[in-house]
């Protein structure tokens, strides 16, 4: 689980976590189409961070720069398991 002093220790714009999880109620569910979804996870500028995700075939950095941001609560603690002051820096 990641702490808030962890997170204070990644540098701003760094991917800090990256993962594939399946596009169902079980994974990230953003679409009907099934597959697979490569997620990112993001420190910002403003100490805050996020998460974008896209088809698994898409790269990191292209998911970085274009994939879909992830907003659902639920789907934001499947990709990274964090403690609540952490979470609360999620960026909507």
């Amino acid at each position: 689980m990641m702490t808030e002093k962890q997170f204070n220790e990644i540098p701003a714009g760094n991917m800090f976590a990256t993962g594939v999880l399946p596009n169902s109620a079980d994974g990230i569910f953003m679409t009907r189409d099934g597959g697979k979804l490569r997620w990112v996870a993001i420190k910002g500028y403003a100490n805050d961070w996020t998460i974008y995700c896209y088809w698994s075939h898409k790269t990191e950095d292209w998911i970085k720069a274009h994939g879909d941001k992830v907003t659902t609560e639920t789907h934001i603690k499947r990709c990274v398991d964090c403690d609540e002051a952490v979470f609360k820096k999620y960026r909507y």
